[in-house]
C-alpha cells in the first residue's frame, strides 16, 4: 500500500478525505495540531475518528500559534455569530489563521519525508468555505511545487503529490460522499466556539456551512441529532 499523511482536524471534511484516502488504497497517518485553538475539542474528535477508521498512526503535533494570535480561533477575539452568506464572502474572516495550513502542511511535508511516503491528503476547500484564500487549488500547487524543490527525496525524484479532492465540491456532495464511504459523521466537530463539553454553537460561520450542506443533502446532521439524544 502507498503510505499517505492525512491532515486530520477532526472536522467533516478532514474526515472524508481520510475515507477517500483509504478508499483508494492508501494507508493513512494522521496529523493533527494542537495549536492554542479555542475549539480544541476538535482533537477528541480526531482521536475518534483516527481510531473508528483503523489508521497506520495518529499524531498530534503541538504549535503555539497562540503565541502570534491575529485569530478568533487563537485570541481573544470574539467568534462572529449569525452570519449570512454575503457576509461571509465578503472579506476574509477573523477567524482565518494566520499562515495555518502553510504550517500544517509543512509539518505533513516533513512525516512524510521521513515515511518516505509520496502523498499528503489536505481537506481544503474552495466552494463552501469562509473565504481562506490558504484553501484555494492555487496556493495548494504552489505548495506542492515548493515541497518537491524543498526535500531531499523531491530533489531525489520521489515526488510528492498533494491530493484536495473536495476542493471543488459543495458542503452537500462533500456529506453526500462520505456517506457513500460509510463515514460517521456524530463523531466529527466542526464548531469554533463550541461548549466545553463540546456542543456546538449552532451559529458560527463553520456552524452554518456544516448545517447547510446537510439541509441539501437531504439528510439529518447525526452529530446534532446525538446531542439531541443527550439533552432529552
Amino acid at each position: 500500500m502507498n503510505k499517505a499523511v492525512i491532515l486530520l482536524s477532526g472536522g467533516l471534511d478532514s474526515t472524508t478525505v481520510l475515507a477517500i484516502a483509504k478508499a483508494q488504497g492508501y494507508e493513512p497517518y494522521a496529523l493533527s495540531f494542537r495549536y492554542g485553538q479555542r475549539h480544541s475539542i476538535e482533537l477528541t474528535s480526531a482521536q475518534r475518528v483516527a481510531a473508528a477508521m483503523q489508521v497506520k498512526e495518529h499524531v498530534i503535533a503541538d504549535i503555539n500559534l497562540r503565541a502570534f494570535g491575529g485569530s478568533a480561533l487563537t485570541a481573544d477575539i470574539d467568534v462572529p455569530k449569525g452570519r449570512d452568506t454575503a457576509a461571509m464572502e465578503a472579506a476574509i474572516p477573523i477567524t482565518y489563521v494566520p499562515a495555518r495550513n502553510t504550517i500544517f502542511l509543512s509539518f505533513a511535508l516533513g512525516w512524510a519525508e521521513v515515511l518516505q511516503a509520496n502523498h499528503i491528503f489536505v481537506g481544503v476547500n474552495a466552494l463552501d468555505y469562509s473565504g481562506y484564500p490558504d484553501c484555494r487549488p492555487e496556493f495548494i500547487s504552489a505548495f506542492e511545487t515548493m515541497a518537491n524543490l524543498a526535500t531531499k527525496s523531491g530533489v531525489e525524484g520521489n515526488k510528492l503529490t498533494i491530493h484536495a479532492p473536495l476542493i471543488e465540491m459543495s458542503k452537500a456532495d462533500i456529506i453526500i460522499k462520505g456517506m457513500e464511504l460509510g463515514v460517521d459523521y456524530s463523531l466529527t466537530s466542526s464548531c469554533y466556539d463550541p461548549s466545553d463539553g463540546g456542543k456546538p454553537c449552532g451559529q458560527c460561520d463553520s456552524c452554518l456551512l456544516r448545517a447547510k450542506g446537510f439541509v441539501e443533502a437531504g439528510v439529518a446532521d447525526p452529530l446534532l441529532l446525538r446531542y439531541a439524544q443527550r439533552s432529552a
